[in-house]
């Protein structure tokens, strides 16, 4: 079984995540809390995400964003299976996105 994200932890980071006032303030936090390499695997991540909206191939994805197929694989089953955030983020941001199937 996956571990437990709902953490007393995980609560108190996005918290401060959501205490955040703009780009300059995400750059200083999180070039603090996390890595380079962990910071632009998430930016890869969004990425992959927003190109597979646009229906971008696998092979054009992994060309621009030096993703692995099993990375971009991993991202369409969460934005096909997942929990809706990647949705959720797009439509705030007006990225049109085709509805799920039931």
């Amino acid at each position: 079984m996956g571990k437990k994200i709902r953490t007393e932890a995980v609560d108190h980071l996005f918290e401060a995540i959501l205490h955040l006032k703009d780009k300059e303030e995400c750059y200083a936090f999180f070039e603090d809390v996390c890595t380079i390499n962990e910071i632009l695997s998430l930016s890869q991540r969004f990425e992959v995400a927003k190109m597979l909206v646009e229906k971008k191939t696998y092979l054009d994805i992994s060309d621009k964003t030096g993703a692995s197929t099993a990375t971009i694989s991993r991202v369409n089953r969460s934005l096909n299976y997942g929990c809706d955030g990647y949705r959720m983020v797009f439509e705030r941001m007006g990225i049109e996105m085709e509805e799920k199937e039931s």
